[in-house]
């Protein structure tokens, strides 16, 4: 009579193990959908604030996104796209990580013809709250007067600046880690964006 109540009780939460797998599954595939959506919605957002004059946003092909190559190994590129306006590149951007002082910064980068910083935008961190997590945030200034936040500042540097704190980079206050991470992956977006243009250039000649 023991064994069987023991099976019985077996069965009945193997049962509810199994009802509680199959809501998980249905959970799961519909969170995975919505935030698929989100993060799409928040690329594209990205991408219309960086190059806000563009008409469109064309994804790399493989072919070219293998030609394109980050200058510091510790700056690896994620994702890459041509902004476009009446049928012709105006500039590319750059999904690149970086690591920073609590893990991996996400930054959307981008860049002209010129080598000219054209925005940034911090897609994804883990730094903490009022610390490292200020230099994604639009009310934090690193020019009050002026209304400049920590990554509005890049828009505008040409590749061949520094992108040294202290020097021609505001850092975030107690965030020197963060900030030297940010302008490390901001430049090297910059580099090898340009580097690519200039060879699709030479190669259209």
């Amino acid at each position: 009579m023991k064994i069987a109540s023991m099976m019985k009780l077996g069965l009945i939460l193997a049962a509810y193990a199994a009802a509680a797998c199959v809501l998980l599954a249905f959970v799961y595939t519909g969170t995975e959908k919505i935030i698929a959506a989100r993060e799409e919605k928040d690329q594209i957002d990205a991408l219309k604030g960086i190059f806000p004059d563009a008409d469109g946003f064309i994804v790399f092909t493989d072919a070219e996104y293998n030609d394109i190559a980050s200058p510091y190994e510790i700056v690896t590129i994620k994702a890459a796209f041509k902004a476009v306006k009446n049928d012709e590149t105006v500039g590319v951007a750059l999904t690149v990580s970086c690591p920073g002082y609590s893990g991996p910064i996400i930054t959307m980068v981008g860049v002209s013809g010129a080598g000219i910083i054209t925005g940034v935008k911090i897609m994804e961190h883990s730094d903490t709250p009022g610390l490292g997590a200020n230099a994604a945030s639009p009310a934090y200034f690193v020019d009050r007067a002026g209304g400049i936040t920590f990554y509005g500042q890049f828009a505008g540097k040409s590749i061949n600046d520094p992108f040294e704190i202290r020097n021609d980079v505001a850092a975030v206050t107690a965030s020197t880690i963060t900030s030297k991470a940010i302008a490390q992956a901001v430049r090297a977006a910059g580099i090898a964006v340009t580097a690519w243009l200039t060879e699709v250039t030479n190669n259209e000649h």
